[in-house]
């Protein structure tokens, strides 16, 4: 599994791509997205994430308040519940797309640890 910005290249490597924002990228088109599924569903609630805001010292608390949103709401449990079958039919062979510039602290970051610990 990797995590790649939906602004770099998709390449062969990737194998199946799966957008997990909940906001269509800017400037980026379905076709150049090259996508095999969007989990919209599975991103942070707008309020969320304007409350967090990628600011480094909210990410602990951010964490584990998306988390409580993955694990609480159907759509997003339903949606992670998605991925994971997902992850399965694809051996692992799976590229996390997201559009944020912050590499480090964002939700895209929680959702592998949360797969790779479902998967063990």
């Amino acid at each position: 599994m990797q995590l790649k910005r939906v602004y770099e290249d998709a390449e062969k490597k990737d194998n199946f791509r799966v957008l997990v924002d909940r906001i269509w990228p800017r400037g980026v088109s379905k076709q150049e997205a090259k996508l095999d599924l969007w989990l919209k569903e599975i991103g942070p609630s707008k309020e969320l994430r304007k409350w967090f805001g990628h600011d480094p010292d909210k990410f602990d608390e951010f964490r584990q308040k998306y988390l409580k949103e993955l694990e609480e709401d159907t759509e997003k449990k339903e949606a992670f519940d998605h991925l994971i079958q997902c992850y399965e039919e694809q051996n692992g062979e799976i590229t996390l797309v997201f559009a944020t510039k912050e590499l480090k602290y964002n939700h895209v970051v929680i959702i592998k640890e949360k797969l790779i610990n479902e998967r063990k």
